[in-house]
C-alpha cells in the first residue's frame, strides 16, 4: 500500500525548488572552484619558485661575471705598470672604488690562494680570484653582506626563505632565514643533485622546495615556500572565494524570500477572494500588494477574477431584483385570486339567486318583491363593474399609461356627486366643509369622483359607528389641500406605509370583517398622481385615519 504523500504549500515547494535547483548546485559549484583555485595556486607557486631560484642563479651569475669582468680589467691594467710598489698601490686605489670590497691582492701560489680562500671562508667572506700567469693570481675579498645586498634587492616583499649554499653546505646567503625551517628543508634535499636546473623536491604539495645546484660558482640555492606564502596565496584565496559564495547564496536566499513573501501575499489574496465568492459574497474585490517582484500573470489574474467578480454580482443582483418581482407577481396573483373569490363570488350568487326568482313561473311574485329584488341585482352589478374597472386600471398605473382629461374643476359639484355615489349602508353621516366659492382645482373631473368615491367609502368603512366622516378643505399658495376624516382605531405606521399597495388591507384574508378588494387606496394614489397631485396618510388620537390630498389650482385660480 502506497503512503499518499502531502500535497506541499507554494512556499516550501519554492523552498525544496531553492534546495536542490540553487543551493546544493552553489555548494558542488564552490568545491570545484575551490579545488580548480587550488591547484591554479598550487601551480603557480610552483611555477613562482622556480622563477625565483632561477632569478637568484641569474644574479649570482652576473655577480660573479661583473667580478671576474673587473679583475680581467685590472689584470689587464697591471701589465703595464712597472713596479710592484705601483702596482701595490694601484690594486690598493681600485678596491676602494669597489663597494663591498675588502681588499685586491696578487698572490704567487696556488697554497697561497688556498691559504686565503679557507681564511674568508672563516671569516664568512667571498673569495674571487683569476690567473695573470701559470704562478701568480689576482684575488678579490668581498664580504657576504654584499652578495646578499645584490642577490636579494628585487625579493625584499617576497615571504618565502631563500639559501645559497656552497658545495660544501655552508649558508654564504639567505632571505627570510630561520634556522629550524633551514635544517627541516635540509633534511628534505635529495642526496644527489642536478646540476644547473631548477628542481622541485619536498613531501607537501601546497609547500614546493626548488633547487639549483651550479658548478661554476660551485654553489646551491634552495628556495623554501613557508606556510605563510601558502596561506596567503592558497587559504586566502580559498576564504575569498567560500565567502564570496556566501554572500551570493544570502543574496540569493533574500531576494527569493522577498519574492516569496510578496507572491504568497497576493497569492492568499486570490485565495480570499475565491473563499469570499464561494461563501456568496460577490462583491468582494483582489487587492495586491503591486511590486516589482509581483508577476504579470498575477495582476492579470486578479484584474480577470475582479472583473468576473464584478460581472457575477451585477447578474446576483439581477436575479435578486428578477426574484423579488417574481415574488410580488405570485403575490399579485394569489391576491387576484383571492380577490375574485371574495369580492366576485358574492355578488355573482346574488345576481344569479334573485335573477332565478324572478325567472320562477310556479310563484307569484308581487311589485315590491320585484322591484327589490332588481334594485339588488343592479346593485351587485355595479359592483361588478367597479371591481372590473379597478383590475383594468392597474396595469395603465403601473405602466403609467393612465390618460387623464385635465381641465378647471368646481370641486363642490365633485363632492356631492361622490357623496351621492358612496354606498352608505350604515347611513353615517358625511360632512363636505368645501365652500362654494373655493377655488377650481386643476384636474380630470371623473377621475376626481373616482378617487373621492373611494376615499370617502374606505373612511365609511373603517369608521366607529355612529361617528361622522369629514371633508375639509384649504388652500396654502396655488395648493388645494382635501382631508377626508373618520375616527378609527390608530394604525400603526409600518402598516400606514403599506396601505397604497396592490390588494393591502386593514384587516387581512383571515379576518376579513370588510368587503373591498384593497386596491381603493392604490388606484387612488395612480389616479392623484396622474393628475400631477400628490396623496398623504397620517393616523393619531387626533385623527383617527386622514387622507390629504393635494392638487394643483386650476390656472386662472391659481392664489399666490
Amino acid at each position: 500500500m502506497f503512503l499518499k504523500l502531502k500535497r506541499l504549500k507554494i512556499v516550501e515547494q519554492i523552498g525544496i525548488v531553492f534546495f536542490f535547483a540553487v543551493l546544493i548546485p552553489m555548494c558542488v559549484s564552490g568545491f570545484i572552484i575551490n579545488n580548480i583555485n587550488q591547484h591554479s595556486m598550487r601551480h603557480q607557486l610552483r611555477e613562482s619558485a622556480v622563477l625565483i631560484a632561477n632569478m637568484v642563479s641569474d644574479e649570482i651569475d652576473f655577480f660573479s661575471n661583473t667580478i671576474n669582468n673587473n679583475l680581467e680589467q685590472i689584470a689587464f691594467s697591471l701589465d703595464f705598470i712597472p713596479t710592484k710598489a705601483q702596482k701595490t698601490k694601484y690594486l690598493k686605489n681600485v678596491s676602494s672604488n669597489f663597494d663591498n670590497c675588502e681588499k685586491i691582492e696578487i698572490v704567487g701560489s696556488k697554497e697561497e690562494l688556498e691559504k686565503i680562500h679557507k681564511e674568508n671562508s672563516l671569516l664568512n667572506k667571498a673569495t674571487v680570484s683569476i690567473p695573470l700567469d701559470k704562478t701568480n693570481f689576482l684575488v678579490a675579498t668581498y664580504t657576504i653582506q654584499a652578495l646578499q645586498d645584490e642577490l636579494f634587492q628585487s625579493l625584499k616583499d617576497d615571504a618565502r626563505q631563500i639559501y645559497v649554499m656552497t658545495n660544501d653546505g655552508k649558508l654564504i646567503a639567505s632571505h627570510n632565514y630561520t634556522e629550524s625551517v633551514f635544517e627541516e628543508t635540509l633534511s628534505l634535499l635529495p642526496k644527489r643533485l642536478k646540476l644547473n636546473t631548477p628542481v622541485i623536491f619536498g613531501d607537501v604539495k601546497n609547500q614546493p622546495l626548488v633547487y639549483v645546484h651550479k658548478n661554476d660558482p660551485p654553489i646551491t640555492i634552495i628556495v623554501n615556500t613557508t606556510e605563510r606564502v601558502t596561506q596567503k596565496a592558497i587559504n586566502n584565496n580559498r576564504a575569498k572565494i567560500i565567502l564570496s559564495f556566501i554572500l551570493a547564496t544570502l543574496v540569493i536566499i533574500f531576494v527569493t524570500a522577498l519574492y516569496t513573501y510578496y507572491l504568497y501575499i497576493n497569492i492568499r489574496q486570490l485565495f480570499k477572494g475565491i473563499i469570499a465568492i464561494s461563501k456568496g459574497n460577490y462583491e468582494r474585490q483582489i487587492r495586491l500588494l503591486t511590486t516589482a517582484f509581483t508577476p504579470h500573470e498575477i495582476v492579470f489574474l486578479a484584474f480577470e477574477f475582479n472583473r468576473m467578480a464584478g460581472e457575477i454580482h451585477k447578474s446576483y443582483l439581477q436575479l435578486k431584483q428578477n426574484n423579488i418581482e417574481l415574488k410580488q407577481l405570485n403575490e399579485f396573483r394569489s391576491n387576484l385570486i383571492d380577490t375574485v373569490s371574495h369580492e366576485l363570488r358574492t355578488p355573482l350568487t346574488s345576481i344569479q339567486g334573485y335573477t332565478s326568482r324572478l325567472l320562477r313561473q310556479d310563484i307569484k311574485i308581487d311589485e315590491e318583491t320585484k322591484q327589490k329584488s332588481l334594485r339588488i341585482i343592479k346593485e351587485q352589478s355595479e359592483r361588478l363593474k367597479r371591481l372590473i374597472e379597478d383590475l383594468l386600471t392597474i396595469p395603465d398605473i403601473e405602466g403609467m399609461r393612465l390618460r387623464t382629461n385635465v381641465e378647471s374643476v368646481w370641486l363642490p359639484e365633485v363632492m356631492e356627486t361622490a357623496k351621492l355615489l358612496v354606498k352608505n349602508k350604515d347611513n353615517k353621516e358625511i360632512v363636505i366643509n368645501i365652500p362654494e366659492n373655493f377655488p377650481n382645482v386643476s384636474g380630470d373631473k371623473n377621475r376626481l369622483e373616482q378617487v373621492f368615491v373611494n376615499l370617502i367609502e374606505n373612511a365609511v368603512k373603517y369608521a366607529y359607528p355612529d361617528t361622522k366622516i369629514v371633508v375639509d378643505g384649504v388652500v396654502e399658495g396655488d395648493i388645494a389641500k382635501i382631508f377626508v376624516k373618520n375616527d378609527c382605531d390608530v394604525i400603526p405606521p409600518k402598516k400606514l406605509n403599506t396601505l397604497f399597495e396592490k390588494f393591502m388591507r386593514l384587516d387581512d384574508n383571515t379576518t376579513r370583517t370588510t368587503r373591498g378588494t384593497g386596491l381603493g387606496l392604490f388606484i387612488v394614489k395612480g389616479l392623484v398622481e396622474a393628475m400631477q397631485g400628490d396623496i398623504k396618510l397620517t393616523s393619531d388620537e387626533k385623527c383617527g385615519f386622514c387622507v390629504e390630498v393635494d392638487l394643483k389650482l386650476a390656472t386662472d385660480e391659481a392664489v399666490v
